[in-house]
């Protein structure tokens, strides 16, 4: 065992990042989604990475699970942000169709990814003021009206990223390239 949690140690190590590790025991709501977010980015790093690896064959290939393959998946956590963002940014409501492809071209989404993440990380490193205790009116991709408390709406909002990602990690186990570290412990605290 101590030998593969060594390997898996040293993959990791390609990974540090020079910030300060994270303390949870002093923590606030503003700096725990402030974690989420460099977390977020990273792990989109990395699993891009890996991603960028694969053959177009591999990456188009149809698979079990949500949007059908990796390229529907990472089409759909981008498109979840930017509809979240906006939301947060007070200026989008409606939900789209989840299965819409933003980007057929990899680079092109992997760019887009990235600047999206630096979004992500500057909004919640600034929250307009009073942000979580806000409500967020939305309509869901049904209809439905909702209204989110924000830090609920911002839980999710990490919370879809990282459900997906494991999806993908899942596929990329499916084929030729082995998936990333994605543990937030070994991202945050490397």
């Amino acid at each position: 065992m101590k030998a593969s949690v060594d390997s898996s140690n040293a993959a990791c190590e390609n990974y540090k990042d020079s910030s300060p590790r994270v303390k949870l025991e002093s923590m606030d709501l503003p700096r725990h989604f402030q974690m989420l977010a460099r977390y977020n980015r990273i792990a989109n790093e990395r699993l891009f990475e890996r991603c960028a690896q694969l053959t177009f064959e591999e990456y188009q290939q149809q698979r079990r699970g949500s949007f059908g393959s990796i390229h529907g998946l990472l089409n759909h956590i981008l498109l979840g942000d930017r509809v979240w963002m906006q939301r947060f940014e007070g200026i989008g409501r409606v939900t789209p169709a989840l299965n819409t492809i933003l980007f057929d071209d990899f680079s092109a989404l992997r760019s887009a990814r990235t600047d999206q993440d630096l979004r992500i990380e500057a909004f919640f490193e600034n929250p307009p003021e009073n942000f979580f205790s806000r409500t967020i009116p939305y309509t869901n991709n049904q209809g439905k009206e909702y209204v989110e408390e924000a830090p609920v709406a911002v839980g999710h909002f990490f919370n879809h990223q990282t459900h997906h990602r494991g999806q993908i990690h899942v596929m990329l186990s499916q084929a030729s390239v082995q998936p990333p570290s994605l543990d937030l412990h070994r991202i945050i605290n490397p």
